[in-house]
């Protein structure tokens, strides 16, 4: 993984083509970016991302940010009401329930 400007960007290796090529990550808008090198990629992760920004600002829209923290989540009215009723026993928001369980996840994948 690579970041610049809060955007990452994730790289494969294509050994039939013989080229890096990558995608932005954290955003729904389409970045791409290619090379042939290490130094080439990551020239290129970072021309592309400046390209969007300049592009976003020529045309007057926002660019899109990286992750702002918030999203949706749509649950089974069921276990809404289990996390409801397991965040007020522990004294927390549901807010916080869901960011610990979510943490806990990510804590056991990053063992494997």
């Amino acid at each position: 993984m690579m970041e610049y400007k809060g955007y990452i960007g994730v790289v494969e290796f294509d050994d039939k083509a013989k080229i890096f090529h990558g995608d932005i990550i954290n955003i729904r808008d389409v970045i791409t970016f290619q090379g042939t090198s290490v130094e080439e990629i990551e020239k290129a992760f970072q021309d592309s991302i400046n390209d969007y920004l300049e592009w976003c600002e020529k045309d007057g829209i926002n660019p899109e940010k990286p992750y702002s923290g918030k999203f949706n989540l749509r649950l089974s009215p069921e276990l809404h009401k289990e996390v409801a009723i397991t965040a007020k026993k522990l004294k927390i928001s549901i807010n916080s329930f869901v960011e610990k369980a979510l943490q806990n996840e990510i804590n056991i994948y990053h063992v494997m």
